[in-house]
């Protein structure tokens, strides 16, 4: 047959890339070869635009055992015990069907961490939406939480936090990044290169039906006005039958018959056994007529395209097969031995005992295209705000309306939705800087935490790229996590646009400036472009997962107050830095100015002496300075607890609104004991860390001296309140 240009477009590939698929094989692709080279070469596999960047990012360091490349990263503990944890996006689906988009990226991500050897422990996420007043946007946020809750729920892992933002410019492109972490003995670590020749390849999960075909290569493509029609590409989930397969895979794991093991994700069967082929310099052959399928007459093409859910591909030792199919048949799964290993280096596929496809592996993962695409420089806005001459507001209107914004407000209307609690190990849930989950058994635990900055990252992406690293840091520091290493989901729109492009660029070149000087390396993560509609993209946005190690349970903290009469110290020097601040945004629709500055030697100095302290017993709770400035972030210290603050006025060295709602970097609020006030300080002035003693704790009244003074209850009924306007919307 003849493969038509129509052919190739409707398959996402451009004209060049399929002349270079015919030189490679020697001849005309058939349609199934022309699949699976679609697959293999679209954006969302093989990383043809961001691969040459994303190798500039530090991924490894004493602790790292494994990096990008694999599954998910792999980071030592300490006592033998691993951590493997990986973020990843399900944009695309997620918009065009929110429910089962959600709900499979969660599985999709779950399956990344046990196909390592790993049981899940926690689960995290963040969630990006457009404007609350979009008429999809409601139906969207609904949809999105009851799948990531639906899913994590029925298959028992606690969803222990993330974030939920809003934007305009997410209104035809919503943003579903999930976040899985697992524990796993570092000696029973799993990896998916094949390994031998005549193993058994064999298919285990569910079967394999017709949805979610393209899938990936619906990923990697902007949207437009009909993308409402390719709701068949989104994959469909079921939670029930994951709690199954990760039960049959790691009880298979407790012996030596797996050589290596993947997940059926992205491009389904043809991603998974290409790459266990390719990592293991093997060819793989597969008698496509034992896949079992749920739907009559299934072709090869539909087979290998499949994204159906639930389902992972081994492959084993010798005569490990009847042995394996019985812990699989005791947990009703599918268990078939679909293929063997060659030494061919080819893909070779048969059905109904014709050779359907021969295609050599190098030709779909090493040959695969790998563009240094064009890129500008981002124009950087310097145009300072003159806060004199905008409208005179009152500090604490100003503060409740940070409170009560769509970004800032409470959000545990949503986090209520999910299971936190479940394996009975979570020690702090959403609402703090990070969760904190318990090594089940053990007297240790690791901090999570997940964050994005996309109106930094906007303004400036390099600058933006190294405040969201930053941020990371210090919100693990801030529970008295040691910050190990980080996963990231690299959110941003067509890579084709030379400004969009520099975005990328700009921003992985912040990201690596940050995570070199902080040691704090990137071991797995993801790219989603195309995150446009009609030529409209979203905000650059990069999402950070971090883990922080806390070796003694006694010294976790969190936000809350603790007593009445403490003090509250600021770490860190505030000058006021007011542009891309939520006060300008919130308060007056301003959204222009450069972020603030990101010195990486305060972050490191002044993160590592909060640290300490914690780790001495001199801290009683802590909190990082974010977005909103220094009131907003002691409110929500306020909040937490219910107990209030007396804030002593600034010096008039620096404007009140400055001083309070700007969002200078690096600094942290600590709640001390008022004996402990000199022994502080000198440890501070010692180390030359910049410490202001800022407010002392009171009953129920946050107050600002000679300003304002507001009940804690007012300020919780004020940050509760958006939700319920939310939901009046029609």
């Amino acid at each position: 047959m003849i493969i038509t240009k129509d052919q190739i477009k409707a398959h996402g590939l451009k004209e060049e890339e399929y002349k270079k698929i015919t030189e490679l094989l020697g001849r005309e692709a058939n349609l199934v070869e022309l699949g699976i080279f679609s697959a293999m070469w679209n954006e969302h596999c093989s990383y043809k635009s961001s691969k040459i960047h994303l190798k500039k990012l530090p991924t490894k360091n004493d602790i790292v055992i494994q990096g990008p490349g694999e599954n998910a990263g792999v980071i030592d503990i300490g006592d033998d015990d691993a951590i493997v944890f990986k973020i990843e996006s399900h944009n695309h689906p997620s918009f065009i069907e929110p429910y089962q988009g959600a709900a499979t990226g969660v599985g999709g991500i779950l399956r990344d961490v046990f196909t390592m050897g790993a049981r899940p422990i926690a689960l995290m996420n963040s969630i990006h939406f457009g404007s609350p007043e979009n008429k999809k946007t409601q139906n969207l946020l609904n949809g999105v939480v009851s799948g990531i809750g639906g899913y994590g729920n029925s298959v028992g892992i606690p969803t222990v936090g993330g974030e939920t933002k809003f934007n305009s410019t997410y209104n035809e492109n919503i943003l579903v990044n999930a976040m899985a972490v697992g524990h796993v003995d570092k000696n029973k670590i799993f990896y998916s290169k094949a390994k031998g020749v005549n193993k058994s390849v064999v298919y285990v999960g569910s079967k394999t039906g017709r949805d979610g075909i393209h899938g990936a290569t619906m990923a990697s493509a902007e949207f437009d006005e009909n993308s409402e029609e390719k709701k068949p590409t989104v994959q469909v989930g079921d939670p029930f039958t994951e709690k199954l397969l990760l039960e049959a895979c790691l009880e298979l794991m407790k012996d030596k018959s797996i050589i290596s093991i993947q997940d059926m994700g992205a491009a389904g069967l043809t991603s998974s056994s290409v790459e266990m082929a390719s990592k293991g310099k093997l060819g793989i052959e597969l008698n496509l007529s034992e896949v079992p399928c749920r739907e009559k007459n299934m072709t090869p093409y539909e087979i290998m395209l499949s994204e159906s859910q639930e389902r992972m591909l081994l492959i084993l030792d010798d005569k490990k097969e009847n042995a394996a199919k019985k812990i699989f048949d005791k947990w009703d799964l599918d268990f078939v031995v679909i293929g063997k290993t060659t030494d061919t280096n080819r893909l070779v596929l048969n059905y109904n005992n014709k050779k359907v496809a021969d295609i050599p592996i190098t030709a779909l993962a090493d040959e695969a295209p790998k563009y240094e695409r064009k890129w500008a420089k981002s124009k950087i806005s310097k145009n300072k705000i003159k806060v004199k001459e905008l409208k005179k507001i009152k500090i604490e209107d100003a503060l409740l309306r940070i409170l009560s914004s769509p970004n800032h407000s409470n959000k545990s209307w949503i986090t209520d939705q999910y299971d936190q609690i479940v394996m009975c190990d979570t020690i702090q849930k959403s609402g703090g800087d990070s969760a904190v989950i318990r090594i089940h058994n053990k007297e240790k635990a690791i901090a999570i935490s997940v964050d994005s900055s996309a109106n930094y990252c906007k303004a400036d992406p390099k600058s933006g790229g190294k405040q969201i690293v930053c941020e990371n840091w210090r919100n693990l520091i801030s529970v008295g996590a040691s910050p190990l290493a980080i996963t990231n989901c690299l959110n941003f729109g067509n890579p084709e646009k030379p400004k969009i492009m520099g975005e990328f660029v700009e921003c992985i070149e912040g990201m690596k400036e940050a995570c070199e000087f902080l040691n704090f390396p990137v071991v797995s993560g993801n790219v989603s472009f195309y995150n446009e509609t009609n030529s409209k993209g979203i905000n650059p946005t990069p999402v950070i997962g971090g883990i922080g190690l806390l070796n003694k349970l006694n010294k976790i903290i969190n936000m809350k107050l603790k007593k009445t009469n403490s003090l509250i110290i600021v770490i860190g020097k505030t000058i006021g830095h007011i542009e891309q601040s939520a006060f300008l945004q919130e308060n007056f629709k301003i959204y222009d100015g450069p972020p603030p500055e990101i010195n990486l030697t305060n972050e490191k100095n002044n993160g590592l002496a909060v640290l300490k302290l914690i780790k001495d017993n001199l801290v009683l709770s802590a909190h990082d300075i974010s977005s909103g400035g220094m009131l907003t972030s002691l409110a929500e210290m306020s909040m937490a607890s219910k107990i209030g603050l007396k804030i002593y006025k600034p010096k008039k060295l620096i404007d009140s609104i400055e001083y309070f709602f700007g969002e200078d970097q690096g600094r942290y609020l600590i709640e001390i004991d008022k004996n402990n006030r000199k022994k502080i300080e000198s440890l501070l002035k010692e180390n030359n860390i910049f410490s202001e003693v800022i407010a002392e704790v009171q009953n129920d009244i946050f107050e600002v001296e000679k300003m304002f003074s507001i009940k804690v209850s007012d300020l919780y009924n004020s940050n509760n309140q958006w939700y319920h306007k939310f939901n009046a919307i029609k």
